[in-house]
């Protein structure tokens, strides 16, 4: 057993025992995902990177894919889009400037993308655009007062890259800039009403500990997502999952 495992084996019964309904964002993500991908037309995965869902989720989207008539990832990474492992209809393209006809789709999603979004409110309008009447975007991204976004801050920039690796062992390749300007409940609220989206759902929700490979750190870090699952720390939970729908003409 090597130390990465040995610390996430420290970190499941030490979560059973602290937080034992603690369940992972992108698990609640892929249960939004299953509501809304069942008899859909034309879907769009928004930054759609190298998979739809968790690496070890791979026969689970294999399964999520084949419901659709068509899907089709968008992505500015060339390298990202090369290497993406079950959408076949894959395009380079910026999200500012959509290379699709309107009402296009009828499904928009965007697992951890709006984060990296410099100009929220033209680049949703895209999105409001190529969408059908009645068709919906689900997007899961971080919540700006959540924790992992405050210690995102005040890391040094320069230790950043080697961080996320020892943390999440994800590639320097793989990290991209954040602007976190569609990252909280008031900014999506406030911002899909002026595009003239309707919010079908906005849930904060909190997700798995970010330090399981620091063991002393990770039981500090269960006891806090104790208390944010409580509905008195709602507004700092760590993640956001929103579905809007364009109104019906």
């Amino acid at each position: 057993m090597d130390v990465r495992e040995a610390c996430f084996n420290f970190y499941w019964k030490t979560q059973k025992i602290v937080a034992p309904s603690l369940k992972y964002s992108q698990a609640i993500y892929e249960d939004v995902l299953l509501e809304h991908a069942k008899n859909i037309g034309k879907w769009l995965d928004l930054g759609c990177g190298r998979q739809l869902l968790p690496p070890w989720r791979l026969d689970q989207e294999r399964s999520l894919v084949s419901r659709t008539n068509l899907l089709v990832g968008l992505d500015y990474d060339h390298h990202s889009l090369k290497n993406h492992r079950t959408i076949n209809n894959l395009i380079r393209g910026d999200i500012s400037c959509l290379p699709f006809p309107t009402e296009s789709f009828d499904l928009v999603t965007s697992n951890m993308v709006f984060e990296h979004l410099r100009d929220p409110e033209n680049q949703l309008k895209e999105v409001f655009r190529i969408l059908k009447p009645g068709g919906s975007l689900v997007l899961h991204t971080p919540n700006s007062f959540g924790y992992g976004r405050v210690l995102a801050k005040l890391a040094p920039k320069s230790l950043k890259a080697k961080l996320i690796w020892f943390l999440e062992a994800r590639k320097e390749e793989d990290v991209f800039p954040t602007y976190y300007r569609i990252n909280t409940e008031k900014t999506i609220r406030d911002l899909a009403q002026r595009v003239g989206f309707n919010v079908g759902r906005l849930r904060l929700i909190v997700s798995s500990a970010e330090l399981a490979m620091i063991p002393l750190l990770v039981i500090f870090e269960l006891m806090i997502i104790r208390l944010l699952m409580t509905r008195f720390a709602r507004r700092f939970r760590t993640n956001i999952i929103a579905v809007l729908e364009k109104p019906n003409e």
